[in-house]
């Protein structure tokens, strides 16, 4: 009996060590394997904020804003334009100094005045560039795009992503706007396998790397750059 339990001990010993073993190698790239598929939706996002903050400093004297409130709301209002082309000006034309700004002004003139001899004998009768405007949401993101989604990490249960800007001055006198959005991994990988978690944490904070994702630097020019790329 004592031979029996004393094997019965040892195959439970046995099948314990080589559970341990298992989740010591399988743990590591689960948690690994989760986070890659996290972070892929979480990098979107971050760059639709990144084309969001673009396409507002166009229209606000180069600044950014650290305001999510204000930037949704200027993507869903705002419109651009779009020109739509009608007949080319040929190499002949251009070197003849002729620019589409003077050919329109010739047109214009032809419309009030009715007289189309220098337009007709330029062959530019049908030329024009007719705007029109168009909403901003649909031409950067797309027909249907949620743009209130924003501000949200994903797989954080209605967690926001860290909104900040800075301006500094140019040798030269001029302004120079920076922003940051980010999101650190407590947010987002929490209860894939916490103590994972906190390994990757951990390199990080002795590379001296940001521990989450961002896209941006208020402390330093990067070019909007994310810290994956």
């Amino acid at each position: 009996m004592k031979k029996v339990a004393f094997n019965l001990l040892l195959l439970v010993a046995i099948v314990g060590l080589a559970f341990i073993c298992y989740r010591s190698i399988m743990d590591p790239i689960e948690f690994e394997e989760q986070r890659g598929a996290r972070e892929k939706d979480i990098i979107a996002r971050l760059i639709d904020i990144r084309t969001a903050q673009i396409e507002y400093r166009n229209n606000h004297q180069g600044a950014y804003t650290d305001n999510f409130d204000t930037l949704i709301d200027y993507i869903k209002t705002a419109q651009m334009p779009i020109v739509l082309k009608v007949g080319e000006l040929n190499d002949e034309q251009l070197e003849r100094g002729l620019t589409e700004k003077k050919v329109l002004e010739m047109i214009a003139k032809a419309e009030k005045t009715g007289k189309w001899a220098d337009v007709e004998k330029e062959g530019l009768r049908d030329f024009r560039r007719d705007t029109t405007w168009i909403a901003l949401v649909d031409t950067i993101y797309g027909k249907g795009f949620n743009v209130d989604s924003l501000k949200y990490v994903p797989y954080s249960n209605g967690a926001q992503f860290e909104l900040a800007t800075s301006c500094d001055t140019t040798k030269s006198g001029s302004a120079q706007w920076l922003f940051e959005a980010r999101t650190p991994f407590e947010t987002y990988l929490t209860g894939i396998n916490d103590q994972e978690m906190k390994n990757l944490i951990s390199a990080q904070k002795k590379l001296g790397r940001y521990c989450g994702l961002k896209v941006g630097d208020v402390e330093q020019p990067n070019n909007n750059a994310g810290n994956w790329e």
